[in-house]
C-alpha cells in the first residue's frame, strides 16, 4: 500500500512531499529554544525541507525520581506558542495523560505519543479528538505489525493524519537495537514513517540513575534508515548537549546538525 501524505498544519508529509525534519531539545529550555528554532528555519530554507520544532514540557518516564522533568504543561505550551508564532513553523510535544491532549492541541499541529504509551487507548483517542496530526512512537516492546492496531484506534477515533515512528527495540537490559524492516512494515499500513535517530542510540538506565547513550551512532543509523525509506527524521539537538537536563548523551550538537541533514538528503534523493 503506498503512503498517503498527511497534513501537519500547513505542511504535508509522505510520498511525493518534501522531506520532514522533526527536531528540537529533549526538554524545553527558554535560554536555548530560539537558537534551535532559528537553525531549523535556516536549514528549511537552505535545503528546501519541512521542519517541525519539538520540545517536551514533561519527561514523565525519567529513570530517577530526582531527575528534572521539565517546565510543566502551562509554561511548556506557552514556550511552544512563542516559537510557533515567532518563526511560523509547526511545533510538537509529547503527552502522557489524556487531559493534556486538548491543551496541547490548541498550540501544536502535531501531537506525539511516547513509545511507552503507544498502546494506551484512552490517550490515543484523546489525541485523535484534537483534530491534529498524531505521531506515535513504536513501543520498545512492540513488533512493527502491532502498530497496525494503533493506526486503527486513531482512525476510528477520527484521526486520519497518522505518522508512525521507529525508535529501537529492547535487546536485553540497557540496550536498544533497530530492526530496519520495521520501517517497511509500518509504511505498508499507508502511513508515513519517521525514524528517531537519537532515542535509538539510548542505553536505558545505562548510567544507573539515568539513561546513557552514544551520539556517534546517530548518523550511521540515520543514513541506514533513510536508505531503507523514511518520510521524516526525528532527532534531538542542543547547542550545548551537556547543558541539557535530559538525554544529553545521545543528543546531536546543533553545530553538527547541518552536516547530518545534508548527508541524509543526498541518500533520500538517491532512494527516491
Amino acid at each position: 500500500m503506498p503512503n498517503n501524505p498527511v497534513q501537519i498544519g500547513s505542511i504535508r508529509c509522505g510520498v511525493g512531499e518534501r522531506f520532514l525534519l522533526i527536531a528540537g531539545p529533549c526538554v524545553l529550555q527558554a535560554e536555548f529554544n530560539f537558537e534551535i528554532a532559528e537553525e531549523l528555519v535556516r536549514l528549511r530554507d537552505a535545503y528546501q525541507i519541512n521542519v517541525v520544532f519539538k520540545g517536551s514540557f514533561d519527561k514523565a518516564n525519567r529513570t530517577s525520581i530526582d531527575s528534572y522533568r521539565g517546565s510543566g504543561l502551562e509554561a511548556g505550551v506557552s514556550m511552544l506558542a512563542e516559537i510557533r508564532n515567532k518563526y511560523s513553523i509547526p511545533v510538537t510535544t509529547d503527552i502522557h495523560e489524556s487531559y493534556q491532549a486538548a491543551v496541547v492541541g490548541e498550540v501544536c499541529e502535531l501531537i506525539q505519543i511516547p513509545a511507552f504509551l503507544a498502546r494506551q487507548t484512552d490517550l490515543l483517542i484523546a489525541a485523535a479528538r484534537t483534530g491534529k496530526a498524531v505521531n506515535v512512537k513504536k513501543g520498545q516492546f512492540m513488533s512493527p505489525a502491532d502498530m497496525k492496531n494503533v493506526v486503527q484506534k486513531l482512525n476510528k477515533a477520527g484521526c486520519e493524519n497518522v505518522l508512525l515512528c521507529e525508535r529501537g527495540t529492547f535487546f536485553g537490559y540497557g540496550r536498544l537495537v533497530n530492526d530496519m524492516s520495521s520501517l517497511v512494515t509500518m509504511r505498508s499500513f499507508g502511513t508515513p514513517v519517521v525514524f528517531d535517530a537519537t532515542h535509538s542510540v539510548q542505553e536505558p538506565g545505562g548510567l544507573g540513575n539515568a539513561t546513557g547513550g552514544n551520539r556517534e551512532l546517530v548518523e550511521p543509523l540515520a543514513r541506514a534508515a533513510t536508505a531503507v525509506g523514511i518520510d521524516a527524521l526525528f532527532l534531538e539537538t542542543h547547542p550545548i548537549p551537556q547543558k541539557s537536563p535530559s538525554d544529553s548523551a545521545n543528543m546531536i550538537p546543533l553545530n553538527r546538525l547541518e552536516s547530518l541533514i545534508k548527508t541524509v538528503l543526498e541518500i533520500d534523493k538517491l532512494v527516491n
